[in-house]
């Protein structure tokens, strides 16, 4: 997962560790010295919210988080702190584009609620025109674009070879998320090719599909021969796998 932070200083200063301070008790007092008082308290709140996310998101690895804390009113006294602030989130709240974070100053008493904007967003497949509903798709008809994940309602795809040789169902705009409700890797009616296998013997019968399926799905499809029906995995755009 990467991280992505609005910051308002330019850059980070470099420090040397020195006995009985940790560097992260040494980089927060650095931040809360330098820059004016309003910029300290915004980026200390963006490092926070960058640490309590990744935490949160650390299984997510293909998303990418981008964190704007709003800017405190310039008008709001922010007392001096002789202490790293402390700040303080509902985890519950974690998950949300909006995040409320207390920051407070345990030497003089002092608070104050600011507020952060969290966009996620994932490199995905996108459609790279309009495309028709039946078009087979080829890398010419895919591209990869950054998505916010609130616009995904079902299972995307990250690479274009996991798509290559898919069906559209329906027609699509340019830049749409390619999702696995808007596929057919096999769709209803087509010829396929119904394989078991148990030990080391194979066997092989043509069939036809009663369901739509994506690679993994499980779906139902009639042996040719027998004109029985048997649920079996979709393993290609023309064969579906029968556990035996």
């Amino acid at each position: 997962m990467k991280i992505l932070k609005t910051l308002l200083l330019p850059a980070r200063l470099a420090f040397i560790l020195t006995t009985g301070i940790t560097l992260a008790h040494f980089d927060l007092i650095a931040q809360q010295n330098s820059g004016t008082a309003h910029e300290r308290l915004t980026l200390s709140v963006a490092d926070f919210l960058n640490q309590q996310l990744a935490n949160e998101q650390s299984n997510d690895l293909n998303d990418n988080l981008t964190i704007e804390v709003t800017p405190i009113d310039s008008r709001i006294n922010i007392p001096k702190c002789d202490a790293p602030y402390s700040y303080d989130v509902d985890p519950a709240t974690l998950h949300l584009s909006y995040l409320n974070v207390r920051v407070s100053c345990d030497t003089s008493n002092w608070y104050i609620f600011t507020s952060a904007k969290v966009t996620r967003t994932r490199t995905i497949v996108v459609t790279a025109s309009m495309i028709s509903p039946d078009t087979v798709l080829s890398d010419g008809h895919l591209t990869l674009a950054e998505v916010d994940i609130k616009r995904l309602r079902h299972t995307p795809f990250t690479a274009l070879e996991d798509v290559t040789g898919a069906r559209l169902k329906y027609r699509v705009r340019e830049g749409q998320p390619v999702q696995s409700n808007m596929l057919c890797f096999i769709c209803k009616g087509d010829k396929i090719t119904i394989s078991a296998q148990a030990g080391t013997m194979e066997v092989k019968t043509s069939g036809i599909a009663r369901q739509d399926g994506v690679i993994g799905d499980v779906i139902e499809v009639v042996n040719s021969s027998s004109n029985k029906s048997v649920i079996a995995k979709v393993a290609s755009t023309q064969e579906v796998v029968v556990s035996l």
